[in-house]
C-alpha cells in the first residue's frame, strides 16, 4: 500500500530496512526535496545566483554614463550657441552665409561667414597637405628604420614638440618665421606667377601660406605620434611573410604595414585637422586679417572663424558677440562634419578589411 513504508534487505545484517517512499523517490530523481538535505544526490549544484549590484555592472554604468554625457554636452554647447547666435542673425541685414565683410557693430549690422570659413578651410587644408607627408615619413623611420636608441629619444621630443603652447608658435611664426616665409614668397612669385596661386605684386609676409605653414608644424607631432604607434602594431607575421617571399623593406612596408595601418592613419590626419581647424592664436597672429576669398597663398591676407572671434572679440557690442557666436556655430558645424567622415571612412575600411580576412 501507498501508507506503508517500503522495506529492502540490509547487505549486512540481513534484516529489514525501513525507507519511506518519499526518500525513494528522492534518490531515484536525484532531486532533493528540502534543502536542509545537503547537496542533491545525483550531482553538483545549480551555479551561484549572480549579484545584484557588482564592480562588472558598476564600471558598466559608469561607461554608459561617461558615454551619455558626451553627448549632453555636445547637445548643451549646440543649444546654447544657437540660442546666442538668433538674436544677432535676425539683426544682420546681409546674407550670413554667402557675405563676406564683417561689420557687425554697425548701426545696420552687415557680416558674413564666407570668407572666414573659406580661410578656416584653405589653410587647415594646406596644413596637412604639408605636415602628412612628413609626419607619415618621420613615423615610418622611427618604427622601421631607426636604431632603438636613437628612436626612442627622438619620438619623445616630437611628443614633447606637441605640448608647446599655440601662442608660442603664434609669436614664433610672427617675429622670427616671418622673414624667410616672404623671401621664399617673393621666389615664388617671381619664378612661378603664372600659377593663380603664386601670383599678384605684393606685399608679402602675413599670408595664408605663412598661418598654413605655422599650422603644419602644429599638427606635425599629433599625426606623427599616432600614426608611429599604428605602424608599430603590424602584426610581425605580415612583415616576415612579405619579407619570406622576397620583398625589400619598402615593399614589406608597402604591402604589410601600410594597408594595415591605414584606418589608425586616416584617424590620426583627422585628429590634426580638428588641430588645424580650431587653431586660434597662431593663426591671429600670422593672418593678414583680411575679409576675401582668394586662392593666393602668398600675398598678406586671409583669416578664420577662431583668429577672428580671437582678434574681435574685445571691442564687439552686444550684436558683434552675438555675430561672432554665431561663427563659432559654423566651425562646430564643420567640426562635427569633418569628424563624423572620418569616422565614416574608418568603419567602411574596417568592414572591408573584415571581410576580406
Amino acid at each position: 500500500m501507498g501508507d506503508h513504508p517500503s522495506r529492502s534487505a540490509d547487505a549486512n545484517a540481513g534484516g529489514p530496512v525501513v525507507t519511506t517512499g518519499r526518500h525513494a523517490r528522492a534518490a531515484g530523481t536525484g532531486v532533493s526535496p528540502n534543502p536542509d538535505d545537503g547537496p542533491p544526490l545525483g550531482g553538483g549544484g545549480g551555479l551561484p545566483k549572480k549579484t545584484r549590484f557588482g564592480m562588472e555592472s558598476g564600471f558598466r554604468g559608469l561607461s554608459t554614463a561617461a558615454g551619455a554625457m558626451v553627448l549632453v554636452i555636445i547637445v548643451a554647447i549646440a543649444i546654447f550657441l544657437i540660442s546666442k547666435a538668433v538674436p544677432a542673425l535676425r539683426a544682420d541685414t546681409e546674407n550670413f552665409l554667402t557675405y563676406k565683410a564683417w561689420f557687425p557693430n554697425e548701426a545696420e549690422p552687415r557680416f558674413g561667414i564666407a570668407a572666414l570659413a573659406f580661410g578656416t578651410v584653405l589653410t587647415s587644408v594646406i596644413a596637412l597637405i604639408v605636415a602628412v607627408p612628413i609626419a607619415l615619413g618621420i613615423a615610418l623611420f622611427l618604427s622601421h628604420y631607426a636604431p632603438k636608441r636613437l628612436a626612442t629619444p627622438l619620438g619623445f621630443v616630437i611628443d614633447l614638440l606637441a605640448a608647446v603652447p599655440s601662442v608660442v608658435f603664434g609669436l614664433w611664426g610672427r617675429d622670427v618665421f616671418l622673414n624667410p616665409v616672404r623671401d621664399f614668397s617673393v621666389w615664388l612669385n617671381e619664378y612661378f606667377s603664372w600659377i593663380p596661386i603664386f601670383g599678384g605684386d605684393g606685399p608679402f609676409g602675413r599670408s595664408i601660406l605663412l598661418g598654413s605653414l605655422v599650422l603644419a608644424i602644429m599638427v606635425l607631432p599629433i599625426v606623427t605620434s599616432l600614426s608611429r604607434e599604428v605602424f608599430m602594431q603590424t602584426p610581425a607575421m605580415n612583415e616576415e611573410a612579405a619579407l619570406a617571399l622576397g620583398a625589400t623593406k619598402w615593399e614589406m612596408i608597402r604591402t604589410a604595414v601600410l594597408p594595415y595601418g591605414k584606418p589608425g592613419v586616416i584617424a590620426a590626419v583627422m585628429l590634426g585637422l580638428g588641430r588645424a581647424l580650431g587653431e586660434t592664436i597662431a593663426l591671429a597672429l600670422t593672418l593678414g586679417t583680411v575679409f576675401t576669398i582668394s586662392f593666393n597663398i602668398i600675398e598678406n591676407g586671409g583669416n578664420s572663424i577662431a583668429a577672428n572671434i580671437a582678434n574681435t572679440f574685445g571691442e564687439a557690442n552686444a550684436t558683434g558677440r552675438g555675430a561672432l557666436i554665431a561663427s563659432g556655430l559654423v566651425l562646430f558645424a564643420i567640426t562635427l562634419v569633418v569628424n563624423m567622415a572620418a569616422r565614416a571612412i574608418i568603419y567602411r575600411r574596417r568592414e572591408f578589411r573584415d571581410s576580406a580576412a
